[in-house]
């Protein structure tokens, strides 16, 4: 029986053991309930017909019924319900489909537990989340093209992530604990970053991020 005050949440992915794991994961919190799990889209649905869930977090490519057509699915069903792709896609196109279809939020399967929890958290207070690597993705190809030069299409990945965190107001030490980098490595990211973009000053960089929509 679901507990007052915890989310009920339905997990579904072709993977038994993402699954259990995450089950185990995400019940060890005490707002959190996880009250079923589907390696099947199509039962999944089934499920959504009889009983009240308030979030789904699933995969974008399974057979039979695929993330985007889940979604797109619940939604006829539900239209209020909150779902969270947790994927390994990445390609800028099918994370735009999976947008246009409403999801609350869109998270890679490389996120480590404290982003996990907390993309959750925002969706169930009624806000939407995207993993910084998403929001890169989707900020470098724009309409289905990579940005053109000027903006920052001549920066890497790593250093636009580094870029945005830097923005956030981070310390290289935190940096480096997040991305898993040393410090050293962090501040070579900094010095190539301030060259490529033709900042002085972290404040330059931080306007560049602003000007260029890395951050919020």
């Amino acid at each position: 029986m679901t507990q007052p005050n915890k989310a009920r949440i339905i997990l579904v992915d072709d993977h038994q053991i993402v699954l259990d794991s995450l089950s185990i994961l995400l019940s060890s919190f005490e707002n959190l309930e996880i009250v079923s799990v589907f390696t099947n889209g199509m039962k999944a649905l089934q499920y959504l017909k009889e009983h009240p869930v308030d979030l789904v977090i699933c995969d974008f490519r399974m057979p039979i019924i695929n993330g985007i057509d889940l979604c797109a699915q619940a939604r006829q069903q539900i239209p209020d319900l909150k779902i969270l792709m947790l994927t390994m896609v990445e390609e800028p196109q099918q994370i735009r489909s999976a947008i246009k279809m409403g999801i609350n939020g869109y998270i890679l399967k490389m996120a480590d537990t404290e982003e996990l929890i907390y993309a959750i958290n925002t969706i169930l207070a009624g806000k939407r989340y995207f993993s910084d690597e998403v929001v890169i993705e989707l900020a470098i190809y724009k309409d289905g093209s990579q940005s053109t030069p000027g903006g920052f299409a001549n920066l890497t990945i790593r250093e636009i992530e580094v870029l945005r965190l830097v923005a956030k107001e981070l310390s290289t030490n935190q940096i480096a604990e997040k991305l898993y980098i040393s410090v050293p490595t962090v501040e070579t990211h900094r010095r190539n970053l301030m060259q490529k973009i033709g900042a002085k000053s972290v404040v330059g960089m931080v306007l560049f991020a602003v000007k260029n929509e890395l951050i919020d």
